[in-house]
């Protein structure tokens, strides 16, 4: 992680070890002695209004990803260490006991930028790199000042640069619910009319007059005739057929939901001598 392109890693985003996301990478904190990075923080609230420190040592880059050795729960609950100053000895100590890691004592860390500034005689708190967004407005005030002193004793014009904040909104996806198809037996009863046929027996008697022929042999004696019926019954049988295929689509529903912050911006008024009730010199 000491060979890391900082440019890079400034616009990548951190993973834990587990593979969740856990934010984006906001800054790089460098070793004031040897220059290699030692801290990395990590924006873990909404609209970066959190940023936690995490040590470089064990993580590792691919393209635009960083993979930390720890869990997005664990990078969450890190002591709160204020990311826009140099960490102290007695910080960096915090954090490193909080990681289960061995300090080497006597050493302080600062951004790539704060190294530079320190380079050039001035002194400031370690400010953001390569995101847009100034967080060291104190160290900036006090170059701006600097600057108008001196535009001031050399007769130039004179001018303060305005600042204010923007609220930069974002959305991050999270686990809403299940949804589950479930497959179970109700048992419903149907009356069902079906037409059935039955023979039935009628007398039917066609009188006779002598003439006709004789079957009987003119002999009186018992006789008997069997005549068989039929008739028609229902009959029920079941069988299983396939009426209906039930599946489950997702799809993205798009909604507008209003979010509420608090900026501050910048206003400047102009103040001479006269009212400030000074002399001039």
């Amino acid at each position: 992680m000491t060979t890391f392109d900082v440019n890079a890693i400034l616009s990548s985003t951190a993973y834990g070890s587990d593979g969740d996301k856990i934010g984006k990478v906001e800054q790089v904190f460098l070793d004031d002695n040897s220059g290699e990075p030692t801290f990395l923080t990590v924006n873990t609230g909404l609209f970066g209004a959190k940023e936690n420190f995490v040590p470089v040592k064990g993580a590792s880059q691919d393209g635009d990803r960083v993979v930390l050795p720890y869990t997005k729960d664990v990078v969450k609950d890190a002591p709160k260490v204020d990311a826009d100053q140099h960490l102290s000895p007695a910080e960096e100590e915090e954090l490193y006991r909080y990681y289960e890691l061995n300090y080497e004592g006597g050493r302080t860390a600062g951004t790539d930028r704060d190294r530079n500034a320190a380079a050039a005689g001035t002194a400031g708190a370690a400010g953001t790199a390569a995101t847009g967004r100034d967080r060291d407005v104190a160290a900036d005030r006090e170059r701006t000042a600097a600057d108008q002193d001196r535009r001031v004793a050399a007769g130039e014009d004179a001018s303060v640069v305005r600042h204010e904040e923007r609220l930069n909104v974002g959305t991050e996806e999270r686990e809403a619910g299940h949804a589950r198809l479930r497959k179970y037996v109700v048992t419903d009863h149907e009356t069902v009319d079906v037409p059935v046929e039955r023979e039935e027996v009628t007398v039917e008697r066609t009188p006779l007059n002598g003439t006709e022929a004789r079957v009987d042999n003119g002999v009186i004696g018992e006789e008997e005739v069997d005549v068989t019926l039929h008739e028609e019954r229902p009959v029920v049988e079941k069988e299983a057929v396939a009426v209906e295929e039930v599946g489950l689509n997702k799809q993205t529903v798009q909604e507008t939901q209003r979010v509420e912050a608090d900026v501050q911006k910048e206003q400047v008024d102009v103040e001479t001598d006269a009212d400030r009730d000074l002399p001039r010199h």
